[in-house]
């Protein structure tokens, strides 16, 4: 049995008892209900009758009693410790009167009807204290919830392909290498790598998007990820507790069991708070004995003290807010590593970006093709030709290529005596048009020096400014000639992330102060930052990894800094940053650097992060101002202040019942952040990706001929 379902049947029974000894204790005196007559004249019998009820009520809550005094013992009152005091001294004040009153009945022959008892006070003092702890439970329990329901969704069995059989075997059984099988509608036990097959994956356990992601050979998968289609044999890469899924899981109960800054400072408040309301309600016995009011006015008033003034609203304000925030962003696809993460997100000042990566795919793509000759033959002989160069090199501008090339099913050609000239081309023979020749690709100043000797180009003015407006718009030529003259220009460009200018205004909205730093050059970077809505006085370029922690620290002292990046080159700025920010398709070590690790690849998720923390601390404050504003009325209110100017008086019960309400209050308000919502992109018909290549333009390139 769960907590949640033992505390809910200690409140239905404490509940029941509790409105069976208010009715027998004030429903004929208050509300002239009928009471039995053997009761009316039996007083023994109905005080007897209170007498059990309320020690049963006290049983079934005996937790606050033992917590409560315990902690008195050890000098570290808490907020049981007031339920406790309260309670034990309306209890055993009740129990005095009563053999007082009773002895006097015996004697008498007569009861009078005018003792005032407090055994139904207790029970409901009590009873409200185990709503209130019933509904925080029942806010943790949502959290402990969606935990469950992430590692439900985690496979129990898989399905291990060996010599070509199938054998199904427990999903902690499987090895960093095994050859797997997932049919339609499986889960992935583990992550892998696909080795045969295409599918669609539903992907929303991790990322929290419905849409399927379509999956082909040498594609990755993740772990609780379902396979919707097709029949997918992979081999595993990460088992266990390494896949990402169970690194989500862990990040998300190491967060909910954390404590933030303001939730310790709420914390020291009520360690202070709970012996100043003890010495209160001391002094307010004291007074009110003293001014000749009696020892049951008296108690009562000191009795409300310590139980309206119970700070269980000041301890729930933090606690269940934090818990439902970092729960609510596991859903979103944001994982904040701490509480303190989730609270401080919500107080950036500066964002820093990376560019590629972050506001770009990381993924360049060809843009433009300039031939020296204008028809189609000559643009398809010159991506053959640089097919045939870029093939042969790493670097990622000639993949982009290549890749380019191999769509357009570009005839191969064989290269020989190839060379590549680190920071400035490559070079190679092949036979173009029937000839062998040296070809060249590069850089200007290679160009220049290849062909004309000079590292100062000296090309035709047409084609230099040609070069100038692609480097303008911040793509990258590569330069292709062979030795009998200049070929053409295959510029390249990494795409703008979907969504990435969305979530820049939406952060200039928020009043958050946008930087881009990277290690690109001036031209491009300014180009990314203008098609994003990044001021070019808001750009560094030209920035080595190690240089992006000294300017992150440097803006540290303008303003709260987060850090949003994606590399291995990333990882310091992101450590020194106030907040660490990795976007989801980073490196290991970004994300282990990073304070929030984001599931998608998209930047709007970042926006959401900040928005959820902001939410999250508003939330916080309007607690602690209700905890806050609810003690210092509270407090005079039960201590009697007002009486004599007045006449208002606080019942102990409905003291308890006040604490109650205020404890309902923090929670159910915290409980709102479950409405939180996502920013939706919205994409116009007429939008164009940054990767498309526009055929007229590419036409009217081929247009003009260059020597």
């Amino acid at each position: 049995m769960t907590d949640s379902n033992k505390m809910l049947k200690h409140l239905i029974v404490s509940v029941a008892v509790t409105l069976i000894l208010v009715y027998l204790s004030m429903g004929n005196a208050l509300f002239d209900l009928p009471l039995a007559d053997f009761l009316r004249s039996n007083q023994i019998l109905l005080f007897a009758i209170q007498l059990v009820l309320t020690l049963i009520v006290i049983f079934i809550n005996r937790r606050y009693f033992v917590s409560g005094y315990s902690s008195l013992f050890h000098l570290r009152p808490n907020m049981d410790t007031l339920v406790a005091l309260g309670a034990t001294a309306s209890f055993v004040y009740s129990i005095t009167l009563s053999v007082i009153d009773l002895i006097y009945y015996t004697n008498a022959g007569e009861y009078t009807g005018e003792t005032e008892l407090y055994f139904a006070s207790t029970a409901l003092i009590l009873t409200f204290i185990l709503i209130g702890k019933y509904l925080e439970e029942s806010a943790r329990g949502k959290t402990s919830d969606a935990l469950r329901d992430l590692e439900n969704m985690s496979p129990k069995t898989a399905i291990l392909l060996k010599r070509g059989q199938e054998y199904e075997v427990g999903a902690g059984e499987v090895k960093v290498g095994d050859l797997f099988v997932v049919k339609p509608g499986m889960s992935f036990p583990v992550d892998g790598v696909i080795e045969t097959g295409t599918s669609a994956v539903d992907e929303s356990s991790l990322t929290g998007e419905s849409m399927p992601v379509d999956k082909a050979p040498g594609m990755s998968v993740s772990a609780s990820t379902i396979n919707l289609s097709g029949y997918l044999t992979c081999r595993a890469t990460n088992v266990g507790e390494d896949t990402s899924f169970s690194k989500i899981v862990r990040m998300v109960s190491d967060a909910s069991s954390g404590k933030a800054p303001i939730t310790n400072s709420a914390d020291r408040i009520s360690s202070l708070f709970i012996p100043l309301v003890i010495v209160i309600a001391v002094i307010t016995f004291a007074v009110w004995i003293i001014a000749g009011y009696g020892m049951g006015f008296s108690l009562a008033r000191a009795i409300s003290v310590l139980i309206v003034s119970c700070p269980c609203a000041l301890g729930l304000a933090g606690p269940v807010a934090l818990m439902v925030g970092n729960s609510v962003g596991a859903r979103h696809g944001i994982l904040y590593k701490t509480a303190q993460a989730l609270e401080n997100t919500g107080r950036t000042q500066i964002v820093v970006v990376d560019k590629t990566g972050t506001l770009t795919t990381g993924s360049p793509k060809v843009t433009d093709i300039i031939s020296t000759q204008n028809d189609i033959e000559h643009r398809d002989l010159l991506l053959s030709i640089a097919y045939a160069l870029e093939s042969k090199s790493e670097h990622p501008l000639a993949k982009a290529i290549c890749s380019f090339a191999e769509m357009r099913f570009v005839p191969v050609m064989e290269t020989s005596n190839f060379e590549a000239i680190p920071g400035k081309g490559v070079k190679a023979d092949l036979f173009v048009a029937g000839k062998r020749r040296t070809v060249f690709a590069g850089s200007e100043a290679f160009i220049a020096e290849s062909l004309l000797g000079s590292e100062v180009p000296e090309f035709d003015n047409d084609f230099s400014s040609r070069i100038k407006r692609i480097v303008a718009e911040g793509k990258t030529p590569t330069i292709f000639a062979s030795d009998a003259g200049m070929l053409g220009v295959i510029a390249v460009a990494d795409e703008i992330r979907a969504g990435a200018a969305e979530a820049i205004a939406a952060l200039h909205k928020e009043e958050i102060h946008v930087c881009m730093v990277t290690g690109d050059r001036l031209a491009t970077s300014e180009a990314v930052g203008d098609a994003v809505g990044i001021e070019p006085d808001e750009v560094i370029s030209d920035v080595l990894p190690e240089e992006k922690a000294n300017i992150v620290e440097k803006l540290r002292e303008t303003g709260r800094v987060a850090m949003i990046g994606d590399g291995i080159n990333d990882a310091p700025a992101l450590t020194v940053a106030d907040i660490g920010i990795a976007i989801g398709a980073g490196t290991d070590v970004a994300i282990d650097a990073a304070d929030v690790v984001l599931i998608q690849d998209s930047l709007m998720s970042a926006v959401d992060t900040i928005r959820l923390s902001k939410d999250t601390l508003r939330i916080i404050h309007q607690n602690l101002f209700w905890a806050f504003c609810y003690n210092i009325v509270g407090i005079p209110l039960a201590a009697g202040c007002y009486y004599k100017a007045f006449g208002w008086l606080l019942n102990p019960m409905f003291c308890a019942a006040a604490m109650s309400i205020s404890s309902i209050f923090v929670i159910t308000n915290a409980l709102r952040l479950f409405f939180f919502k996502k920013t939706e992109l919205c994409y116009n018909d007429d939008d164009e990706e940054f990767s498309e290549i526009d055929e007229e333009s590419l036409q009217e390139d081929e247009q003009e001929v260059y020597p």
